[in-house]
């Protein structure tokens, strides 16, 4: 640039910065807003994030399993006035996608429901019995599920 384009504007560098009567001084944090960046795509990052989530298939047991598990839980109905102490591990379907997650709980039996086929478990926890796969206590002695 010559001399004669920046003394041009020289007289304009040391000016005070103009100030609205009308509108107040925007905050830092206000201004840094306008350049945030856009998402044109609501929602996409959520959906990303919900495909990228990982379930878990459902065992199916065996006829052997199935009648053990049976057993139990009828030994556990006998037993309910005791309140034995559980170790409940089942399935809990995905309400999104297929698959779901397998949950282990330490509790106590409340009730055996055999209308609604539910085991209830203090806390109000309610284990539908086609989603329990293993059901472990000290009611059971030693014998374990394969």
């Amino acid at each position: 640039m010559n001399e004669k384009n920046t003394s041009r504007y020289d007289d304009l560098l040391f000016l005070p910065h103009p100030t609205s009567r009308k509108h107040p001084r925007m905050s830092m944090q206000e201004r840094a807003a306008q350049f945030a960046p856009f998402a044109a795509l609501t929602g996409y990052d959520d959906a990303v994030k919900e495909t990228a989530r990982l379930t878990q298939e459902k065992i199916e047991l065996s006829d052997g399993d199935k009648e053990l598990l049976n057993r139990r839980l009828c030994m556990v109905r006998d037993c309910i006035a005791m309140q034995p102490e559980l170790t409940v591990t089942y399935f809990v379907p995905d309400s999104r996608k297929s698959g779901g997650a397998y949950r282990t709980v330490c509790s106590t039996a409340k009730k055996v429901d055999p209308n609604e086929k539910k085991l209830i478990l203090e806390g109000e926890i309610a284990v539908p019995f086609e989603e329990i796969i293993e059901l472990q206590g000290v009611i059971f002695g030693t014998q374990e599920m394969q």
